[in-house]
């Protein structure tokens, strides 16, 4: 499980995503990069991790599932991803 203070800390950087998209937009747009380096640093979607959604660890995450590598492996063993068969791992 991830401390809850890295959870809290990628939903603190989510919202500041949220409240400056339309702004960081609009000034991309325009080519004022004067304008987009006085922004938060954390506004910028670069800086999010991708999280798995049910243990929070960072690394090893598959996008297509939104899980970790571990996670699938456990899943997929107990027959819970459909499609997936356990060959050998």
């Amino acid at each position: 499980m991830a401390k809850e203070s890295m959870i809290a800390r990628e939903v603190k950087r989510q919202k500041l995503v949220e409240k400056y998209a339309e702004k960081r937009a609009k000034l991309k747009a325009e080519g004022d990069y004067v304008g987009l380096s006085r922004l938060p640093r954390n506004s910028n979607p670069i800086r999010m991790h991708n999280r798995c959604l049910l243990t929070g660890r960072p690394k090893g995450y598959m996008r297509q599932f939104g899980v970790s590598r571990i996670t699938f492996r456990e899943m997929a063993s107990q027959g819970l991803i459909p499609g997936i068969k356990k060959a050998s791992w």
